[in-house]
């Protein structure tokens, strides 16, 4: 499946047909220990590695359920990818996935 966070495909001359929106979504939470220990580190300052594991973990999640929506739909492609995050609670972030399902003519 090609993804691209652009509306055309480079240095193709193929014409494709746009199948509609697909996405994928997922909320996760950290481990109260770790969200503890991410507390902490507020106080020194630097990067809470523990949130960014979870949201690397979350955009891959997302990532992969947006692209089997999109197999299901028969598609070849999906352009214009965008992610986006919100934090729904201390310690949850939903992280949502979606662009545009293309197939080839």
């Amino acid at each position: 499946m090609l993804l691209l966070n652009i509306d055309y495909i480079p240095g193709s001359d193929k014409e494709f047909e746009a199948l509609g929106v697909v996405k994928g979504t997922i909320v996760q939470c950290k481990h109260f220990g770790k969200d503890f220990m991410a507390g902490m580190k507020t106080l020194v300052g630097g990067e809470i590695v523990g949130y960014t594991e979870m949201l690397t973990e979350a955009r891959q999640i997302a990532t992969k359920r947006m692209v089997d929506e999109a197999e299901a739909l028969g598609a070849d492609a999906i352009l214009n990818i965008r992610y986006g995050s919100s934090s729904v609670m201390q310690g949850a972030a939903e992280v949502v996935a979606y662009g545009t399902a293309v197939k080839y003519k």
